[in-house]
């Protein structure tokens, strides 16, 4: 039967914790013991049990503490490394923007006619070339989100235009049934459906019937 995957967690009884501890640090200092054979390197392994005992492997000649001197070495010569590096990456870096400015300011001089093509190298003609690009680019990519948002804004106006539009005419039949309801109400009222003649149709049939 195969075993269950164990989860990456703190076992809660001491027991079993103990037991775990002791076969995965044989375990741990076994294979590291096999890769310093193996491989020819140099392993330094350092375990602080949970009551602190401490149970190490140095395969330098059981050697523990050339292992960490050498690595205190490795790490101060690597953060010398970094820091000369990083003084150098921010030197580097201005360079390179004087550069730029320069033939920026330059192309542009250019541009505007202030001077010949034959002042500026066909490597600065190119690079020039480059930044027109790029500069095409961008224009054309703000361009296109500038209409992009007023064709979406245009499209919003009209969602609001059809929406009011759509209320309007609402208004408009509830305004009509209203007054149907009311001029139907007026005639029921003055009798013009009750088989009773409206005085002023009296008086219009009588002018209209000869003598």
């Amino acid at each position: 039967m195969a075993r269950g995957k164990v989860q990456m967690r703190r076992m809660e009884n001491p027991v079993h914790r103990q037991i775990t501890f002791c076969k995965r640090r044989a375990g741990l200092l076994k294979k590291a013991k096999e890769l310093s054979v193996l491989c020819d390197a140099e392993v330094g392994v350092i375990v602080y049990s949970t009551h602190g005992k401490l149970y190490e492997l140095a395969t330098n000649n059981g050697n523990m503490q050339g292992l960490i001197e050498r690595y205190m070495t490795f790490g101060e010569a690597q953060a010398e490394v970094g820091d000369a590096n990083l003084a150098q990456e921010p030197k580097q870096e201005i360079f390179m923007l004087k550069q730029e400015i320069d033939l920026l300011q330059r192309s542009l001089r250019y541009m505007c006619g202030e001077g010949g093509s034959s002042d500026m190298t066909l490597n600065e003609l190119l690079a020039l070339e480059n930044f027109l690009e790029m500069w095409m680019d961008s224009i054309r990519t703000t361009k296109m989100k500038i209409m992009l948002q007023e064709i979406q804004l245009l499209k919003d106006k009209e969602s609001i235009l059809k929406a009011a539009n759509g209320l309007l005419q609402e208004k408009i039949v509830e305004q009509n049934e209203l007054l149907l309801e009311t001029a139907t109400w007026i005639v029921e009222e003055n009798g013009f459906f009750k088989g009773t003649p409206h005085p002023y149709m009296l008086t219009t049939m009588n002018e209209n019937v000869p003598i």
